[in-house]
């Protein structure tokens, strides 16, 4: 039986009224691209901070600050849903990693600033520790600790207009905090075990009456309300950051994953909408064939994530991600769709139960993406997307032209010269197109410094950089960011390691290379480690961009 689709009621998150999904504009259009533009990319966790990584506090502000300084106008960060909790002590490739959502609504806790906790009246008055980055796993438990007294402390002492806010949030929200809250409880309880893992059978198959058992515990340790608090502090704080950064004319522009974490409440409490068995164990893993590994040519990836049953999403509507859309649009100004080939087909590789799942086993699914988004498109739905394209087939770019959706252009792969007519590729800039966004890199890139010192070894390749940008190779990676400048792609997004000239030691991200059996994982660790860092006539540089190539 097909669901019809009623009136989503959008989220609220802090008792605001308004929502971009109220706004009957033209579907597909942000204002970010209303002109060009330029802006930084910069996760909030590379932000300073003397507690591991960074957060949604004074450096956050700060940083809006320095995008104005510089006449730019975007800040793009990376997905900023709950990281996927492992057990403790238990070592995992992709402990930081932002695109294994535990939650697709939520926002991370970790993300919260403890300061402003405190000068909020939510957090006694204390002297906050410092930790480094390579603490990360004691940062957590502190920041854990931190938001159980602070919750402690503001069910005591909050004022009737905080609590007043505090309640609206969670009737606003129940719709999705309630299960959220609910599997966080189960996790503590569990000390961090995955859903599937957990003894209790009602508990692991999501029963009715055990959950409400659960509910209705005494033993207050597993208290909801704990995970409720939190949601309303990370929103709060979001919301003022977001008010600041337009106050100052700079837009967010944030990720979606495509998928999400195998232990999270989405899989747990909707497993109907995943190719699951009984178990709730993932038929199919996602992955990349060989021959599409841009990153490891020939080796193919697995990323052990449960595929979509679109069969039943298709059914109801697409109600499940019309939710994920909502969430997104009230978050950012512009969203980038991580994986958007998935939105065609995805790389399904057959489970085999023996932690050995081989990438080139696969095979493609194929999904219903074009009816999810002409579903969209006649609710006059305004989905504010660029679509993560490198690499796709010509199908892939016709399901995005077909939507009016931005695309990506990656400068760092624009002088392959794999191919016979070099001058054909679609990522140097004289074939970009107004609606693109361009880059130099990307997290999951190496830093251009440091790409460019692997182009420096095939003298063929150095000379077409070379005479295409009419630069001094030493100057890099300057000459590759005022490319980024100069084309006529209306939104160009410099990392900040490029900003910096930085080299491969500070890369973010390098897919298909963590190790599960390393503890210590340097990925998703950078940051910038103070301010100082950034040199006098940097601002004055981007500054100077701007102005040339009418980037305001």
């Amino acid at each position: 039986m097909v669901k019809e689709i009623l009136p989503y009621k959008p989220y609220n998150f802090i008792g605001h009224i308004d929502s971009p999904w109220n706004n009957h504009t033209m579907a597909n259009t942000s204002p970010v691209l209303n002109q060009r533009r330029a802006g930084i990319l910069l996760h909030i966790t590379s932000l300073p901070s003397t507690l591991g990584l960074g957060s949604l506090g004074r450096h956050a502000y700060r940083f809006v600050d320095f995008l104005k300084e510089c006449d730019l106008s975007v800040w793009q960060m990376l997905p900023i849903h709950p990281l996927h909790r492992v057990p403790k002590n238990t070592p995992h490739r992709d402990f930081l990693s932002p695109y294994q959502p535990m939650s697709v609504h939520a926002g991370n806790p970790m993300l919260i600033n403890l300061q402003k906790l405190i000068d909020r009246g939510w957090l006694p008055r204390m002297s906050l520790p410092t930790y480094s980055v390579d603490e990360i796993e004691k940062v957590f438990e502190y920041r854990r600790q931190c938001l159980k007294d602070a919750y402690f402390h503001f069910s005591r002492q909050a004022t009737s207009k905080d609590r007043e806010l505090y309640d609206q949030f969670v009737e606003n929200n129940k719709d999705w905090l309630e299960e959220y809250a609910l599997f966080s409880a189960l996790k503590d309880f569990y000390t961090g075990a995955c859903w599937w893992n957990w003894p209790n059978e009602g508990h692991r198959h999501h029963h009715p009456d055990a959950l409400t058992q659960f509910r209705q515990r005494s033993d207050k340790k597993y208290c909801l309300d704990q995970y409720y608090f939190e949601q309303f502090a990370f929103f709060t704080q979001w919301q003022e950051l977001k008010d600041y950064a337009h106050e100052n004319g700079v837009y967010l522009f944030g990720d979606m994953p495509f998928f999400v974490a195998r232990d999270s409440v989405e899989v747990w409490a909707h497993r109907e909408y995943f190719l699951l068995d009984e178990e709730g164990t993932p038929k199919f893993l996602a992955g990349v064939p060989p021959e599409n590994d841009y990153f490891h040519p020939g080796k193919g990836q697995c990323w052990g994530l449960p595929l979509y049953d679109w069969n039943k999403l298709e059914e109801e509507n697409f109600q499940w991600w019309l939710k994920r859309f909502d969430t997104a649009n009230h978050l950012f100004d512009m969203v980038r769709l991580t994986h958007f080939r998935g939105f065609h087909k995805c790389w399904a590789i057959r489970n085999t139960h023996d932690n050995s799942p081989k990438p080139r086993d696969g095979e493609w699914q194929s999904v219903p993406g074009k009816a999810l988004f002409t579903k969209f498109q006649e609710m006059n739905l305004p989905l504010k997307i660029v679509a993560e394209d490198i690499g796709v087939p010509d199908e892939v770019i016709g399901l995005r032209n077909q939507f009016k959706f931005s695309g990506i252009k990656l400068l760092q792969i624009a002088f392959d010269l794999k191919q016979e007519a070099p001058l054909k590729n679609y990522h140097l800039p004289h074939n970009h197109m107004p609606r693109d966004v361009v880059y130099t890199g990307t997290h999951d890139s190496d830093t251009t410094k440091s790409w460019f010192e692997r182009v420096k070894k095939i003298e063929e390749k150095q000379k077409f950089v070379g005479e295409y940008l009419n630069a001094n190779p030493e100057k890099m990676p300057w000459p590759l960011i005022q490319s980024a400048f100069r084309s006529v792609a209306k939104l160009a997004i410099i990392p900040m390691q490029d900003i910096l000239s930085l080299d491969g030691g500070c890369r973010m991200n390098k897919p298909g290379n963590s190790n599960r059996k390393s503890k210590h994982n340097k990925w998703w660790r950078w940051k910038l480690s103070e301010w100082l860092q950034i040199k006098l006539d940097t601002g004055q540089k981007l500054k100077a961009l701007v102005e040339r190539y009418e980037r305001k």
